[in-house]
């Protein structure tokens, strides 16, 4: 039996073909183009063509409508090819899946969400956040913006500042840009409650710009370099907070929420599935001339693949069980819970990429090989949020305080 148990249904098995045929053709370019750390522009017209940027776009706008279920497994796939691209695409198509969440039992129609769903399903538009800074790092950790968003007596807005880590960057059409917010209408709209919120920019807008400074080990081809505003313009119903609920506020929305961070956690898992299979091929065709067959009969060899596929089946027992669990009753799962499988998928991810290169030996730190990019490409999931030490305390609290 193989394991994850899916695809099942006949939409499962389309959405894991197109996942499989674009790492397959995504996984010679990143061969080519890491070490380089040259953007790989083409693979994203190939995931417009497909329509794997629409997966988790509502079917009313043309999209897919997918659930956390086919995405987990699209990405579980798609990271075995180009973790970066994967990365990308983790970025994009939660964030849309969870504006969607964010809209249930509100209106059944909302303009910005609109705007944006065509955007993507017609134009190929490649969507991601941009709120990490030089001075706060990571929102997680609740540092407030010095990116400033001044609304203007027209109520309109202007943005200046800085943002780090901008996944996507180089194809980036839509940015919703964490902001301090601050009031220049000069008393002549109604004040405003609010300190922080998210602001819809489009890439390419005047003002917008792109520092390359992306050299990083891990994820070279991820293009997260620095976005630069500079009194960029955007209009009233640009304040995304304003015009659409982003957060989630009742425990079940909490929920629905963190279940749409398995797909990120499900392409480290990829990842790692990618070191293995790399693992086994070579133990079965590598024969030294001191043995008469395989390194794949050495005890010791056996030993490390026995520990890959026991990790292997753990991370994807919780990751697709949570994943089906969470279609069949969302409120069944803590949010805890949903921390814990990104903290076990990271973490045993990297523990089968270590053994994937023991089995391989000095052989796997060739620049030549991918190997070498596994490795590097895993570590990046241990600095995405939720971190280990908010997992354990989430998990610890719910615990004690039950």
């Amino acid at each position: 039996m193989s394991f994850p148990a899916y695809p099942q249904t006949d939409r499962q098995k389309q959405i894991v073909t197109i996942a499989q045929e674009h790492a397959e053709v995504f996984a010679r370019r990143a061969a080519e183009y890491d070490w380089a750390s040259e953007f790989p522009f083409e693979n994203y017209t190939d995931l417009q063509k497909s329509g794997y940027l629409a997966l988790t776009a509502p079917r009313e706008y043309g999209g897919w409508g997918a659930d956390v279920l086919e995405v987990t497994l699209a990405q579980y796939y798609l990271g075995q090819g180009c973790a970066s691209t994967s990365l990308v695409m983790a970025m994009h198509l939660t964030h849309i899946a969870r504006m969607n969440e964010g809209l249930k039992g509100h209106d059944a129609h909302n303009e910005v969400f609109e705007r944006i769903c065509r955007a993507v399903v017609e134009d190929g538009a490649v969507l991601n956040t941009a709120v990490s800074e030089p001075a706060t790092g990571s929102p997680s950790r609740g540092g407030r913006p010095s990116t400033t968003a001044r609304r203007q007596p027209d109520g309109s807005w202007l943005i200046n500042g800085r943002k780090t880590y901008t996944t996507g960057s180089s194809v980036l059409k839509l940015i919703p840009v964490g902001c301090s917010i601050v009031d220049e209408a000069n008393g002549q709209l109604p004040p405003l409650t609010a300190e922080r919120g998210s602001f819809l920019v489009y890439g390419g807008a005047p003002g917008v710009h792109i520092e390359q400074t992306w050299n990083s080990l891990a994820m070279r081809l991820s293009g997260s370099n620095d976005l630069i505003l500079e009194d960029v313009h955007v209009e009233p119903w640009a304040y995304m907070d304003a015009s659409m609920p982003i957060k989630p506020g009742t425990l079940e929305e909490q929920q629905r929420h963190a279940a749409w961070g398995l797909p990120i956690a499900a392409l480290y898992l990829g990842i790692a599935q990618a070191a293995r299979n790399e693992a086994i091929q070579f133990a079965q065709r590598r024969r030294p001339n001191s043995l008469d067959r395989s390194i794949a009969s050495v005890p010791h060899i056996q030993e490390k693949v026995g520990r890959i596929e026991l990790a292997l089946l753990q991370g994807n027992a919780v990751l697709f069980g949570l994943a089906a669990q969470s279609i069949a009753d969302p409120t069944s799962i803590s949010v805890s819970q949903f921390a814990a499988a990104k903290y076990l998928a990271t973490n045993l991810a990297i523990e089968i990429t270590d053994l994937a290169m023991r089995v391989v030996g000095g052989a796997s730190l060739a620049i030549s090989g991918s190997m070498q990019r596994h490795y590097r490409d895993i570590r990046a999931g241990l600095h995405h949020p939720p971190m280990d030490d908010v997992t354990l305390g989430m998990l610890a609290k719910d615990a004690l305080e039950i």
